[in-house]
């Protein structure tokens, strides 16, 4: 690979992980809103707005794994993680100081948007944590048990058990603080992990057009990955 391929790999590196960081923060911002879907009469999903962009991170992990190697899509999540924990600590301070009297939002109506944002991103966090790592372990499992074949299977198989497993971990905290009540557990279960995996199924297109286009632009072997130290 010459210097120059080399460059441009890394400012894509640098750019999918821009977008996997933004993601992941957006995602905790925003969760408070829930809304409903009704899928052509055949299911509603009542979700958070939280989850949009949750999937896209998927993608990427799948995407870096798949063509910079386990390493740096490991490295990708630890950054995501920093990320948010840094505007954690940014919210927490943003909600501690007074509000002044003429000020757009005051005290009482940012706690309501952010108030619950420490339990939520650390709720988030942890199952965030848990599920992209898994998500990464099984893709090389079946990455390496397939020859780097079949791409399709390990990106939709490992995608489908890490969000079931952030979505679980998810509701299920955020139940147990009380930021949701007990009844609503299932249902949000089902609609979040189903919404995931038909996004997940509609995103492997898209994943084939990623690995398509870096084998045919840095000239890379099937199962040949960038190396960009």
């Amino acid at each position: 690979m010459t210097l120059k391929e080399k460059l441009s790999a890394q400012q894509i590196y640098l750019t999918f992980a821009a977008l996997f960081v933004a993601s992941l923060v957006a995602s905790n911002l925003i969760f408070q809103k829930f809304f409903f879907w009704d899928f052509f009469g055949i299911y509603t999903f009542e979700i958070s707005v939280g989850i949009l962009p949750y999937p896209l991170t998927f993608l990427i992990t799948d995407a870096v794994s798949e063509i910079y190697g386990r390493k740096k899509a490991n490295r990708m999540v630890t950054v995501g993680i920093f990320a948010s924990v840094f505007s954690l600590v940014i919210i927490l301070v943003a909600d501690a100081v007074p509000a002044t009297e003429w000020s757009p939002l005051d005290d009482s109506l940012f706690h309501k948007v952010f108030g619950a944002t420490g339990i939520a991103v650390s709720a988030s966090m942890l199952a965030y944590l848990l599920a992209q790592y898994i998500d990464i372990y099984i893709y090389h499992f079946w990455k390496r048990l397939t020859k780097g074949k079949y791409l399709w299977l390990r990106n939709n198989f490992s995608t489908f058990t890490s969000q079931f497993i952030d979505t679980l971990t998810v509701v299920f905290l955020l139940s147990v603080f009380g930021e949701l009540e007990w009844d609503l557990f299932g249902g949000l279960l089902l609609s979040g992990f189903l919404f995931k995996a038909m996004i997940a199924l509609l995103d492997t297109p898209l994943l084939y057009l990623i690995v398509y286009f870096f084998r045919k632009t840095f000239h890379l072997k099937p199962n040949e990955e960038l190396d960009i130290e």
